[in-house]
């Protein structure tokens, strides 16, 4: 039985070598299987909506919906002080919040306006009126 050992053990570790290479063989050569899906990557085409939607049977303009200007943007935090000073934490667009002082261009052509306690106002101009105003969130 001693002569037989050696012999068994060599058997059994090339059986598994060519199970292993008739495995991947098989699975290199074999066609694949399956629903294969496409990723967009940084180069995508860009889409056209009008375009698509005359092929897809519209007969008119698309109605454009306006968007509310005040939901772009959320306000997190407001440090007021006396008179017209202080500043506030506004997350513009879903992008973390970032501090802004009063009288500081906040997105395009609205700034800071001015704060109180837990509301911060954003306008087109310092003189003018108030576009919109935020207010903190009530927290329970």
């Amino acid at each position: 039985m001693e002569r037989w050992a050696p012999r068994l053990v060599a058997f059994v570790v090339w059986a598994l070598a060519l199970a292993s290479v008739a495995y991947w063989g098989l699975k290199a050569t074999a066609a694949p299987s399956g629903p294969q899906a496409a990723v967009a990557g940084p180069g995508a085409v860009a889409v056209d909506a009008a375009a698509v939607a005359h092929v897809l049977g519209s007969v008119g303009p698309m109605p454009v919906a306006e968007v509310n200007p005040s939901t772009r943007f959320v306000l997190s935090g407001v440090i007021a002080e006396h008179g017209r000073q202080g500043a506030a934490l506004i997350a513009v667009d879903g992008k973390p919040p970032k501090p802004y002082r009063v009288g500081s261009l906040v997105d395009g052509a609205l700034l800071l306006q001015s704060v109180g306690p837990r509301r911060a106002e954003l306008a087109s101009s310092m003189d003018g009126p108030a576009a919109f105003a935020l207010e903190l969130p009530i927290r329970k």
